[in-house]
């Protein structure tokens, strides 16, 4: 038996593979997460997107949206040579807020740098090699493919929690 890819759940997000190879495993947990994130900023108006959670934190969701975009370039584009290293926004952690830039916008960014990742990872084996980005301690190692996926799903995982204190405090919705 295998698992229908196409079940979602009421609120839109794809259910992730429960049975299966591993990279459409990981790949639907990642979808799963990425769609957490977008549905947590689903129906907020733009002064919404732009509350902070609690002092003395500046995190938004907006913020988060535009973090995530470079954490997508930083894992899958740059690791493994796709892109240079200038960021997607005007700092690499993409948290930074600009008045002219709404939700909208950047979650058309995001989703754009998704499909970028998507395009340089097709075909690629969960074995493939490429090297962690930027400027730290580690940059320069070799990372394989399954590390970023895996890495991913954790990234979205804890930005997500983030995002569920975000949205109760900006109007009491809560959930998964």
């Amino acid at each position: 038996m295998t698992a229908d890819t196409s079940l979602t759940l009421p609120d839109g997000r794809p259910i992730p593979l429960p049975t299966g190879a591993e990279r459409p495993m990981l790949e639907s947990w990642l979808d799963f997460h990425r769609g957490t994130l977008e549905v947590k900023c689903a129906s907020l108006d733009d002064a919404q997107v732009r509350t902070a959670s609690a002092e003395p934190s500046e995190l938004t969701l907006l913020g988060l949206v535009q973090h995530m975009a470079e954490v997508e370039r930083n894992w899958f584009q740059r690791a493994f040579g796709a892109v240079g290293p200038e960021p997607v926004f005007e700092e690499e952690s993409g948290y930074r807020l600009r008045p002219e830039r709404g939700l909208d916008e950047a979650l058309d960014i995001w989703r754009r740098e998704i499909a970028r990742g998507r395009e340089v990872c097709a075909g690629r084996s969960l074995d493939e090699v490429g090297h962690i980005p930027g400027g730290g301690p580690i940059c320069g190692m070799e990372v394989g493919l399954r590390w970023v996926l895996i890495h991913m799903i954790e990234e979205y995982a804890r930005h997500n929690g983030h995002a569920d204190i975000l949205r109760e405090r900006i109007d009491g919705v809560t959930g998964t």
